[in-house]
């Protein structure tokens, strides 16, 4: 039996965690706008590729979670073990193979994603992302230790190795950029840092785990063929969905940049807003997999279906009560942007379109999809999202931002559209009972 207390225990630090990276993320680009506009373009552009990477580590690490807790539901701590420590070998050599492969081509990788630049930019780029590259080793195994703590239920533990791992970057930008002057470098080296640090905290609790679940050089050093399906059976499906959904971003940046400066500026801002108010539904989507897949492994349907409703509850009031906060706060936010007053007008109409959906309708396409995916219902997940992203999102914001000269309105109508149309779909299959038929261990 999960207590709300214990339900507070997880998200509470799981918010906390996503937020304080939020900010942290804000400082970067505040620290490397000091060194000049070709850096702050450079580091922007990276980072948009990293993301596509980033997808793919998170996706691994959600396979493992929905089989390590489906595993601690059903009480058997060593396969839960091996499945963490097959996680975590798996990640590792995949991230070294990422990285070799973006060492070797980052010029040409970078022109094929976005052309002739300037040089200068170009330049920024590079030295970025070489640096950034030797991370990705460190980003795969702190998500698959992190995966561990998050199944257990332990998001405390995350939330304070996100907490020393954010003060790292943070005071290394700082000395990197106005201390010694490094440029690009200098906000590239703090980040490489802090993840080492997470990285290496995360790895050596879960060694240190005497009667819980951890890792063992046996299992880490093996190669279990059937262990590795459970978990990419998970993986797979996420990370096409979830890089299939960055590749419409792309397009939609794109048919944005037809509107004109002003709506790209109001875009651009919304966004930053935007992110902001959807922690709330991104934290519940961990605690749906670490909830349901803890009842789902040990075959316990009820429970499943009980927690899928006290779940959708919390989600819907937590999503509310965040959504209407960040949207009152969206005035003050106004003030530390230089804009013109129709850019403003439109900031607000497309932060109070976004927050309602957010609010009422994400946590029923977002959020509760994890929970299906935690069960095991991996494919109708992503083939309903998939072609939700692309029918609903892509295609309307064509029609509705260019056909019918809506500009960004059409664009982030075709947002929530595609959110909706999800969350009538994953609503009514949850409701159908038939997620109750998969088994995924």
């Amino acid at each position: 039996m999960i207590t709300d207390k214990d339900l507070k225990a997880m998200i509470v630090p799981l918010f906390l965690e996503q937020l304080l990276a939020m900010l942290v993320g804000m400082a970067d680009t505040l620290a490397v706008s000091y060194v000049g506009e070709a850096a702050v373009s450079g580091v922007s552009l990276v980072n948009q590729f990293n993301t596509i990477f980033i997808y793919f580590f998170t996706a691994l690490a959600s396979g493992g979670a929905v089989v390590i807790s489906q595993y601690i539901g059903r009480q058997d701590q060593e396969n839960a073990g091996k499945s963490a420590s097959q996680l975590l070998m798996f990640s590792s050599v995949f991230s070294i193979v990422l990285m070799a492969f973006v060492l070797l081509g980052n010029v040409r990788i970078l022109r094929l994603f976005f052309g002739r630049v300037e040089d200068s930019v170009m330049d920024a780029c590079v030295t970025y992302l070489r640096i950034s590259a030797y991370s990705y080793p460190a980003l795969a195994v702190y998500n698959a230790g992190a995966a561990i703590y998050r199944s257990l239920g332990k998001t405390k533990t995350t939330m304070y190795i996100s907490v020393v791992s954010n003060v790292i970057n943070v005071a290394g930008n700082l000395i990197g950029v106005f201390v010694l002057h490094a440029g690009v470098a200098g906000v590239a080296y703090p980040s490489l840092i802090a993840r080492s640090f997470s990285a290496v905290a995360i790895t050596c609790l879960c060694f240190g785990q005497k009667k819980e679940v951890a890792y063992r050089w046996g299992w880490i050093v093996s190669w279990d063929g059937r262990m590795l399906k459970r978990i990419l059976g998970v993986a797979i499906p996420n990370g096409v969905e979830n890089g299939i959904f960055q590749l419409v971003k792309v397009l939609l940046s794109s048919i944005v940049a037809l509107f004109g400066t002003y709506q790209i500026a109001a875009n651009g801002v919304a966004q930053s807003i935007w992110s902001l108010a959807a922690l709330a539904g991104t934290t519940m989507g961990t605690v749906y997999i670490t909830v349901i897949g803890q009842c789902m492994g040990a075959r316990d349907t009820d429970a499943a279906e009980y927690y899928f409703r006290r779940l959708s509850r919390l989600n819907l009031m937590i999503s509310v009560a965040w959504n209407a906060f960040v949207l009152l706060l969206t005035p003050l936010f106004m003030r530390a942007y230089a804009l013109e007053p129709k850019t403003r007008m439109l900031v607000i109409w497309l932060v109070v379109i976004h927050n309602i959906f957010n609010a009422f309708v994400f946590p029923y396409s977002g959020a509760l999809s994890s929970g299906l995916r935690a069960a095991g219902d991996v494919r109708y997940t992503m083939i309903v999202s998939i072609a939700s992203t692309i029918g609903g999102r892509l295609v309307l914001s064509f029609l509705l931002g260019v056909t019918f000269h809506m500009g960004v309105i059409g664009i982030a109508i075709a947002m929530v559209t595609d959110w909706t149309i999800r969350a009538v779909i994953f609503c009514l299959r949850q409701k159908s009972g038939k997620w109750k038929e998969f088994q995924v261990i």
